[in-house]
């Protein structure tokens, strides 16, 4: 198979020849044979049976037809465990920033201080990374107690994870030629990521944070499962008790709440970008 066009006589473009025979074309067909291998292996483990959602889909609405009228008699305790959500997403990823950014400094491979060090740091954050706000809140509640404090401590840790991957990944990004003239200037390292690095990368750095802000409002929602605080153990709590009228209106009030977020967070991107 000829992958370029070639170029006739008269000037025109002829479309490339297709060997189905090729190797190109047998390892794409391999390698698509396998992926469809690996997805029916998928459905298979998840157990994906859509007879069963058609059966129970009278059920469920059912269920969600109980929700109606809301419940609105706690509205104050609603909204206070939402801003209580928002707080624990607003500490976290400030806290989760301020530990990041040297990390980020430290792992990115164009400007790190010692690069075989660099690698266990890298190892530590991405398990930071892997493992869930969720888990690392369980096991904070464990240690400080119930409450958002306990939500506040898992999404630092989490977010420390995400934020560093994603700085370092802005940072390698940048240009060589401005990190090296003030390296041949005699500038020391800490003047060189201040004066060198961080202008160029700043707004994109702010975009990160606001953006992994975003996210921790999202996830902080369901805090409250663990004990983590926020507006989670309300909803837990209706769970429980089957009370869907006040689901309902706990489940608009986090759409609001995430909603706002999520419309004042792109406007601050777009200032700052």
């Amino acid at each position: 198979m000829t992958d370029h066009p070639v170029r006739a006589a008269d000037g025109r473009y002829l479309e490339p020849r297709l060997d189905p025979l090729s190797r190109t074309a047998v390892m794409r067909a391999l390698v698509l044979l396998a992926l469809a291998v690996a997805f029916a292996f998928c459905l298979k483990l998840a157990e994906v049976n859509p007879a069963a959602l058609a059966r129970g889909f009278p059920r469920l609405l059912e269920w969600a037809s109980k929700g109606w009228p809301p419940y609105l008699d706690d509205l104050d305790v609603f909204a206070w465990r939402a801003v209580e959500t928002v707080a624990i997403a607003t500490v976290g990823t400030a806290a989760a920033t301020l530990i990041a950014f040297p990390l980020s400094v430290f792992v990115a491979r164009n400007v790190t201080p010692s690069p075989l060090l660099s690698f266990p740091v890298r190892w530590i954050v991405n398990t930071f990374r892997a493992i869930d706000t969720v888990v690392f809140a369980l096991l904070f509640v464990t240690a400080v107690g119930l409450g958002p404090f306990a939500g506040v401590l898992g999404m630092i840790v989490h977010s420390v994870g995400v934020i560093t991957k994603l700085y370092a990944e802005a940072i390698e990004t940048i240009p060589n030629a401005p990190l090296e003239a003030a390296a041949m200037s005699g500038a020391n390292r800490t003047k060189i990521v201040s004066y060198a690095m961080l202008p160029s990368v700043l707004p994109s750095l702010a975009s990160v944070s606001l953006y992994v802000w975003e996210a921790n409002v999202r996830t902080s929602t369901i805090l409250g499962i663990v004990g983590a605080g926020g507006i989670g153990i309300e909803i837990k709590a209706a769970i429980d008790l089957l009370d869907f009228q006040k689901l309902l209106t706990l489940s608009v009030i986090v759409l609001i709440m995430v909603t706002v977020i999520d419309q004042l967070s792109a406007w601050l991107r777009r200032r700052l970008v």
